[in-house]
């Protein structure tokens, strides 16, 4: 079992942000990486994302708990190598470029187990999986489930090809399983994931790890890596006792099924670039920012 020690999470949080924030802090990110190095003032983010300055301060803080200029610090590429550069946290540096606030330490609170090798194997033959889609803070989710737990946490993107590839890739995983819609359960599951007030050592969210053994062990470190930190490829191969497997490591972080609950999207480069992601870098990048915004509100 995988557990964090419960802290009560701070009340603007209580609730899933609006998911129409998503789109919004979306372009804003893309911009902010394109723009990061001359450190764009309010008015040019917002002139450059093509939204009046209070939209996007309002947007922002409701989905990151952020102004905008700490989210700025927050998701710049130049953030990321630079603190990995130094051997710093993520966490630690974006202290001391001003996130400071109440100590805290929100992450999910996580039970779970890892299907017997048999189950990859025979391709989910026997598997029974429900699934479906709801909006979330970092666009529309796919969720996939068993009757022990969550097994699947996705995204769908128009220009991915939409809701059809990103069932499609999912369930490529496990071809011979039964799966069944039902899209109410998919809202409960993705109002239970991202909600940081339900995060709760008593009431541990269940997953269910489907993968090879060598995957599973990959996937089972991330459970790890604090919110707010980062670790790379190499340092979670040395911790599995595979120090000569950064690639194979990859490919497994590159496999996960279960985003931002298996948190993937904390493995970074050596150098602290931020690297690949299966659902984009992007939603890397907000994923980020929106676990600064929880661990250190402005």
């Amino acid at each position: 079992m995988t557990l964090h020690a419960p802290i009560a999470p701070r009340p603007a949080f209580e609730e899933v942000p609006p998911p129409g924030d998503y789109a919004l802090v979306r372009r804003t990110i893309e911009f902010i990486s394109r723009e990061y190095r001359s450190q764009p003032s309010l008015c040019e983010v917002a002139e450059g994302v093509g939204a009046p300055e209070a939209e996007l301060e309002a947007a922002l803080r409701r989905w990151a708990g952020l102004s905008p200029k700490a989210f700025l610090q927050a998701v710049t590429l130049d953030h990321a190598r630079r603190l990995l550069a130094e051997g710093l946290p993520l966490l630690d540096a974006a202290i001391e470029v001003g996130l400071s606030g109440p100590s805290r330490l929100h992450d999910l609170f996580v039970k779970h187990e890892a299907m017997s090798p048999g189950a990859h194997k025979a391709k989910g033959e026997g598997l029974a999986l429900r699934y479906g889609f709801a909006d979330g803070p970092f666009g529309r989710t796919l969720a996939v489930w068993t009757e022990r737990g969550l097994a699947g946490l996705a995204f769908s993107d128009e220009e991915r090809g939409g809701d059809a590839h990103a069932l499609a890739d999912m369930l490529g995983r496990w071809p011979k399983a039964q799966a069944e819609r039902d899209d109410a359960g998919a809202a409960d599951h993705v109002a239970r994931v991202f909600s940081p007030a339900r995060w709760r050592g008593d009431q541990p969210l269940r997953i269910v790890l489907i993968g090879t053994d060598f995957e599973v062990r990959v996937w089972q470190r991330l459970l790890d890596i604090p919110l707010g930190c980062a670790d790379t490829y190499s340092s979670v191969a040395r911790d599995i006792g595979a120090p000569q497997a950064s690639r194979a490591v990859g490919a497994a972080v590159g496999r996960n099924p279960l985003s931002f609950v298996v948190p993937c999207h904390r493995v970074v480069g050596k150098s602290g670039a931020l690297t690949g992601y299966h659902w984009g870098l992007t939603r890397k990048r907000a994923m980020l920012g929106w676990e600064f915004g929880l661990r250190h509100p402005d």
